[in-house]
């Protein structure tokens, strides 16, 4: 029998052995990436080392005390746990104990940063979710009113730090439907807060980041309503007021039920009505300045935009009052579909 035969026959043993040794199954963990079509990806199953979680006494008194609402003394006491068992299997337990006593206790921004730390330091931790919730519900609460505490007294308000809060939420967990609720949370807070740009720059955000969301179509209604809000008067820049009008065309034409439903025909007849007096009050100041080509010209736009408007017919009685040189003058081939002049022709003579 030749030399080689012998230690192979032991080696195959050994693997065998070891083989049958392992568990069937091992667990696995999902993990995704984001590919440059901003789609996510799932990785290749990665084996997750198992660790079993020996019994904790003093975390579960202090698992009592937060039942008891003893708020304090639970984090004073898992404070002084962590800070003493800092290679434990259970440290991660301690540090979510430590958020929810901080938590109830009021001091939130504090109960954040623990749950930071859980989530910077055991990124595999079977609380990470339960934390990243937490987190979003410290922003909320903070965006509905609560105040942070000054020497324990609820003083100050921190919706500031609650959007900062949602923004590094979306940061931490990209694609995960507590991402998409956070910027909706974040846009409907700027809307509810009267911040109208920001709020329509967030829902327009919302609605490219995530168009299949069942919530798409309110957060285009929304921020088009929010563009609608930024308009001033018949005095300032049209713009808002134009691309609001734009995005609620798109809207019934993609979605007819919502337009029926939110009357956006009617919404359109009155920013229509809007454009007329702004063509107006336009005419009005250029016949004013004796600009009479260009207040000429400008009621013949309006005329033709919007025939059936108040404003054309008193365009059509003050057209009679200019010089015969301005009644000449060629009017407009064509109407923007924004119903306000276009650049074919200069506005002053």
């Amino acid at each position: 029998m030749p030399r080689w035969i012998a230690p192979a026959i032991v080696l195959l043993a050994s693997l065998q052995s070891i083989a049958i040794a392992q568990p069937a199954t091992e667990p696995t963990r999902r993990s995704w990436d984001l590919t440059p079509g901003r789609q996510w990806r799932e990785r290749m199953n990665e084996p997750v080392p198992t660790t079993q979680r020996s019994p904790e006494p003093v975390l579960d008194r202090v698992e009592r005390l937060l039942d008891q609402r003893e708020y304090k003394g639970a984090s004073q006491l898992g404070i002084q746990w962590v800070l003493a068992n800092k290679e434990s299997a259970n440290r991660d337990r301690g540090l979510y104990l430590i958020a929810k006593a901080f938590y109830g206790y009021g001091d939130r921004i504090k109960a954040f940063y623990y749950c930071d730390e859980l989530m910077d330091t055991y990124p595999e931790s079977d609380l990470f979710t339960p934390a990243l919730e937490l987190q979003y519900k410290i922003a909320d609460r903070y965006l509905d009113g609560y105040k942070r505490r000054w020497l324990g007294i609820p003083i100050f308000q921190a919706k500031e730090e609650a959007v900062e809060m949602l923004y590094r939420i979306r940061n931490r967990a990209p694609g995960s439907p507590l991402a998409e609720t956070s910027l909706l949370r974040t846009a409907d807070h700027y809307r509810f807060d009267g911040q109208f740009d920001f709020a329509a720059d967030a829902y327009a955000f919302y609605a490219k980041q995530y168009p299949r969301s069942p919530m798409t179509p309110r957060a285009r209604l929304w921020g088009a309503y929010c563009q609608l809000a930024q308009f001033r008067g018949i005095r300032f820049d049209p713009t808002p007021v134009i691309d609001a009008r734009e995005q609620l065309r798109s809207i019934a034409a993609a979605y007819p039920d919502l337009a029926k439903q939110e009357n956006i025909d009617g919404i359109l007849k009155r920013i229509d009505a809007v454009f007329a007096k702004k063509l107006y009050s336009t005419a009005t100041y250029y016949r004013r300045v004796r600009e009479d080509g260009a207040a000429a010209y400008t009621y013949k736009y309006l005329m033709k935009a919007y025939p059936n408007s108040p404003e054309s017919s008193r365009a059509e009685m003050w057209m009679k009052e200019l010089p015969q040189w301005a009644q000449n003058m060629p009017g407009p081939t064509t109407v923007g579909e924004e119903g306000l002049p276009t650049t074919e022709q200069p506005l002053i003579r």
